[in-house]
């Protein structure tokens, strides 16, 4: 544990690197600290910092920066948001098609942090209002899922054995006579239960279409809206390493990547941040993640955050995300 004494001059260490994004020297950080120390002591202190692996020296400096360890602590015990850091409160995202409202909202949390804004596209309840079997022959089935919007989704399945259209028929039948309505995830259950009442082959065919539906459902939630990626090209940290870059801009291009950094945060409650280096969950060291769920009808359907530099603002982009997310619920509350 570190005491009062160490805790107030890495807060303040982390603090000015953030500020002024150069390694803060002994002199300097007895100054922003307002502490009656010695410049000894200091370094005593800086010391011991680095041998717990606080805060580090880069080679062309004699000074010291926060390594994710020591923006973890920051973060966790020492940052406080202070009210009244952005003039956002009174923005409004006008109801719209949610593909609008996740690509303005997006676009907000670019311009606000000056980073990445990134927000996922809200997730459709997964239940299917219509099925239809139709055989192809070959122990080919064609299977039509029509959702209770419209939506319509068709994929060739392959079953043990050759089926009849009557047969087919029949699945079809017990399935929109009993499920049609319920999430997929309820079907995928009570299926579970019943299949010892059903014919073979007529429970694996049911077992199927419900994966062909969850599979369709799935490719449909996983979009992300990227917006604000050159902003990176002016972040000083990344600036003079290209190789930093890359990875970055290939980080934002394949998105697979991104969806499961964003899915991380959809399951906790309220803004979550996420320091690279720490965890698999942000791969590269570079990079932290602040990132919260948005809520429609009192149900997480979505997440939105910003991608930047460890060396970024806190508090700043916790208000900015936090406000954002609440705004995104409202708008797509509203349509």
């Amino acid at each position: 544990m570190l005491d009062e004494r160490s805790k107030s001059l890495l807060k303040t260490l982390v603090e000015r690197y953030i500020a002024d994004g150069q390694p803060v020297g002994s002199r300097t950080l007895s100054k922003a600290s307002g502490l009656e120390l010695s410049p000894a002591t200091i370094r005593n202190v800086m010391a011991d910092l680095e041998e717990l692996g606080l805060i580090a020296s880069p080679h062309t400096s004699a000074g010291r920066i926060p390594t994710a360890r020591g923006y973890r602590l920051f973060v966790d015990t020492m940052l406080t948001a202070q009210p009244g850091l952005i003039g956002v409160e009174t923005a409004q995202l006008q109801p719209d098609q949610p593909q609008r409202v996740i690509a303005s909202a997006a676009q907000m949390l670019s311009n606000l942090s000056s980073f990445v804004g990134v927000v996922t596209s809200p997730k459709k309840p997964s239940v299917f209002h219509h099925i239809e079997f139709l055989r192809l022959g070959d122990r080919r089935v064609l299977v039509i899922l029509v959702s209770p919007d419209g939506d319509v989704q068709n994929r060739v399945i392959f079953t043990a054995q050759d089926l009849s259209q009557s047969e087919l028929a029949e699945a079809s039948n017990r399935l929109n006579a009993s499920y049609a309505g319920l999430s997929l995830e309820a079907v995928r259950e009570r299926l579970r239960h019943e299949v010892d009442a059903l014919r073979g082959e007529i429970a694996g065919l049911m077992s199927a279409a419900v994966q062909v539906g969850t599979e369709a459902m799935a490719q449909q939630d996983e979009q992300v809206i990227v917006s604000g990626e050159r902003n990176l090209l002016t972040v000083q940290d990344f600036s003079h390493d290209m190789g930093s870059l890359r990875r970055l801009f290939d980080l934002f291009e394949q998105k697979t990547q991104l969806m499961r950094l964003l899915d991380t945060s959809s399951r906790a409650e309220g803004v979550r941040i996420y320091i690279g280096g720490e965890s698999q969950v942000v791969p590269y060291e570079e990079l932290s993640i602040v990132s919260a769920p948005y809520e429609v009808d009192g149900q997480i359907v979505g997440t939105l955050g910003v991608i930047g530099p460890t060396r970024m603002a806190y508090d700043r982009m916790i208000q900015i995300v936090d406000i954002t997310s609440r705004m995104v619920g409202q708008a797509l509350s509203q349509r």
